[in-house]
C-alpha cells in the first residue's frame, strides 16, 4: 500500500528537533509528526506538549513498534546514529539521519547496506543542500556556466563558538568541530562541486584554546548537559584531492584567534566561480570583469531550507523517489571527515 503522508516519529528531543525539525514536519503538508521518543521520557513529553503531538516514549522499541509510524528522523548524538538507524530498518521504517551520518566509516557502510537490503529510505539531513543559494548555484554548474570546476575553498571559522555539553567529549561525540560543523560545509561544497570521487585527504587538527571560551557566543548545546570533559578537537585544515584532478580546502574552528568569518564555500572553474554564502556569481563578458549578485526571490534563511529538506523526505517517503542526500554520499562524506582525523593523527596523506 502506498503511503500518502510521512507518518514520522522523532528520535531525540534536543535542540535540533525543538528548533528545526519538528517545526519543519508540522509545516509539511505531506508529514505528520506522531511521535517523539527520548530516554528523558520528560523531555519528549515536553515537546508533545509544545507542538501538540500525541505520543511521547521513554523506550525506543515502543516508538519503532508503532505501526502508525512509517519513518523516522534521528536527531539524537552521533555515537548513537548507527545502532538507531539499523534498529528503525529492521523495524520497517525509513529513516531521515542528522548529520554526520556515523562516527566511523565501517558503521556508515553497515547503515548503507541496511538500506538496501531493506529496500527503505535513508536520507542524510544534509541541510545546506537545500539552502535557496545551493540550489541556485547547483542549476547553474548543471547548465555548465561554471565550466570544470577545479577547486574549491569551504569552511566554518567561528571565533568563541564551542558548544556545549557532550560535543566536546570524543568518547560521547565521535569528533570536534570537523564533525560538528566541518561536514555541513564539506557536504554542501562537495555536492554543488558535482560530487567528484574523493581519492586522497591530507589535514591538521588542533586543540590549543579549549575549554577557555567567552560564554554565551557559541549559540548551539546539548539539552540537559553540563560542560565537562574536553578532549576533541576545536580547529582543523584539509586538502581534499578528487578522481578528477580537483581539489577542496577546508578550514574549521569552534575557537580561534582571530576574525570570526562564520559558513563560507567558495567554487573555481574554467568559465566562471561563485561563492554560495551569498550567492555571488564571478564571471567575464564581453572583455570585463563580472560579479553577479542574484536576486533570491525564495526564502534563503536557515529554517526554511530545513522546511525544503523534510519536505523532499516525505516525497521520497510517500513516492518512493531516491533522496538527493541518500545513504551513498553520506558514506562518502564520512570517508572525508575520518580521512582528516586519519591524516592527522598519522602525519601523513591518506588515500580513501
Amino acid at each position: 500500500m502506498t503511503d500518502k503522508k510521512a507518518r514520522v516519529g522523532i528520535i531525540g528531543a534536543g535542540t535540533v528537533a525543538r528548533r528545526n525539525q519538528i517545526p519543519a514536519f508540522q509545516v509539511c503538508e505531506r508529514a505528520e509528526t506522531v511521535a517523539v521518543f527520548d530516554r528523558h521520557i520528560e523531555r519528549a513529553q515536553a515537546l508533545c506538549d509544545q507542538f501538540g503531538i500525541p505520543k511521547a516514549y521513554g523506550r525506543l522499541e515502543d516508538l519503532l513498534a508503532d505501526d502508525e509510524i512509517n519513518c523516522v528522523s534521528i536527531c539524537t548524538g552521533n555515537v548513537s546514529h548507527e545502532s538507531i538507524a539499523l534498529a528503525a530498518l529492521q523495524a520497517g521504517k525509513h529513516v531521515l539521519c542528522e548529520k554526520p551520518m556515523a562516527i566511523s566509516v565501517e558503521q556508515a557502510e553497515r547503515m548503507k547496506r541496511a538500506a538496501e537490503e531493506r529496500g527503505l529510505v535513508f536520507m542524510m539531513a544534509f541541510v545546506n543542500r537545500f539552502r535557496q543559494e545551493s540550489i541556485l548555484i547547483n542549476e547553474l554548474r548543471e547548465q555548465g556556466r561554471f565550466g570544470e570546476i577545479y577547486h574549491a575553498r569551504c569552511g566554518w571559522i567561528r571565533r568563541r563558538g564551542t558548544p556545549s555539553g557532550w560535543f566536546t567529549s570524543r568518547a560521547k561525540s565521535g569528533g570536534g568541530a570537523v564533525l560538528d560543523i566541518g561536514v555541513h560545509v564539506i557536504d554542501m561544497t562537495w555536492y554543488l562541486m558535482g560530487r567528484p570521487k574523493p581519492v586522497s585527504v591530507s589535514g591538521v587538527t588542533h586543540r590549543r584554546i579549549g575549554s577557555y571560551r567567552t560564554r554565551s557566543v557559541a549559540g548551539w548545546s546539548a539539552v540537559g548537559a553540563q560542560d565537562g570533559e574536553f578532549d576533541n578537537e576545536e580547529a582543523a585544515s584539509a586538502l581534499i584531492r578528487f578522481e578528477n584532478g580537483a581539489s577542496l580546502s577546508v578550514d574549521v574552528s569552534w575557537s580561534i584567534n582571530g576574525k570570526e568569518e562564520g559558513m563560507f564555500a567558495k567554487l573555481y572553474g574554467e568559465k566562471a566561480g561563485a561563492s554560495v554564502i551569498p550567492a555571488v556569481i564571478y564571471g567575464e563578458e564581453d572583455g570585463f570583469l563580472t560579479d553577479v549578485e542574484p536576486v533570491i526571490v525564495a526564502e534563503s534563511g536557515w529554517q526554511n531550507a530545513f522546511e525544503r529538506e523534510i519536505a523532499h523526505f516525505a516525497d521520497c517517503v510517500v513516492s518512493g523517489c531516491a533522496p538527493i542526500s541518500g545513504a551513498e554520499d553520506g558514506l562518502t562524506v564520512q570517508r572525508m571527515l575520518n580521512g582528516i582525523y586519519d591524516s592527522a593523527e598519522q602525519g601523513r596523506e591518506i588515500l580513501l
